[in-house]
């Protein structure tokens, strides 16, 4: 197995171009598992640890923050938490503090795992993944149309993560898990949800319940369009309980989950119905309060 350690960016694009089936290496919380438990054996690693630009964050005019691909979790929580709110509370929930230390989102998104926790919070911020390949450029993609398959992404064999496009939030975002325990867990399912008051949208995002990362679409247009037509958004009156809970049925209805050792498909969708009532619930009511 062959080790590539580029140290600019420029160089890391050259390397993967000249060897596509190198294996991109960040955290490798990832990588070196399916390592050690001899479940891949690619013809070389792609160390980007030593790629500097892959480590910067930085808002743009637009209040956006672009996100470098070897930004870790623990920084989107201690610096990143007060405009990417629903990122920063999923990244809680990764592994231990030395995962959280380690592992990025940008692996997160190369990895591609229905249950990734990053995904549901980028989903329902309307995130773009910025890509790159050393003979076409930078490319920018929609993160719903990132996720292909089950563990495959959108990247091309000579392509890398370079960052995510986050806008920063406009209104309160929420991230629920479901899991066997209460840390250190593969999710069972995930929610994404969040309120965007500049534009009177909702946007949500589902984990681990279906082939890839998901939105629920219908689910998140029905609840914006019933909060414009009973005057919520300007009032910010209460939000009706019988709302948010057919607002929960209809991201349940928007699952495709399976049965699993980690649940089953009906506790799943179940999870995904409550998960969302209460998460939009409660982002409602830091709407509320912070009128």
């Amino acid at each position: 197995m062959d080790f590539l350690a580029p140290a600019t960016w420029a160089d890391a694009l050259l390397a993967k171009a000249e060897h596509p089936d190198a294996v991109p290496l960040a955290g490798g919380t990832d990588v070196m598992v399916e390592l050690n438990f001899d479940h891949r054996r690619p013809p070389a690693l792609l160390d980007l640890t030593r790629v500097p630009d892959l480590r910067e964050w930085s808002p743009d005019a637009d209040g956006t923050i672009r996100l470098g691909a070897g930004v870790t979790y623990a920084r989107v929580i201690d610096e990143l938490g007060d405009v990417l709110p629903g990122l920063a509370m999923a990244s809680r929930t990764v592994g231990s503090p030395q995962i959280r230390n380690r592992g990025t989102v940008g692996g997160n998104l190369g990895a591609a795992s229905p249950a990734g926790d990053s995904h549901p919070p980028l989903l329902a911020a309307d995130a773009v993944v910025e890509v790159a390949s050393a003979a076409r450029g930078t490319r920018l993609v929609p993160v719903a149309e990132f996720y292909t398959g089950v563990k495959r992404n959108a990247l091309a064999a000579d392509e890398l993560i370079a960052a995510v496009l986050v806008p920063s939030a406009s209104g309160p975002q929420q991230f629920c898990k479901i899991g066997t325990r209460n840390a250190m867990v593969i999710a069972v399912s995930a929610f994404g949800f969040a309120l965007h008051p500049d534009r009177k949208a909702v946007g949500t995002g589902i984990g681990s319940a279906a082939p890839t990362p998901r939105r629920a679409g219908e689910a998140a247009a029905f609840l914006a369009g019933e909060l414009e037509a009973a005057g919520l958004w300007e009032s910010r009156g209460e939000l009706p309980e019988s709302l948010a809970r057919e607002f929960g049925h209809r991201v349940r209805d928007a699952a495709a989950p399976i049965d699993d050792v980690r649940g089953s498909a009906a506790y799943r969708l179940h999870s995904l119905s409550v998960m969302a009532r209460r998460a939009a619930t409660w982002a409602w009511d830091d709407y509320r309060r912070a009128a």
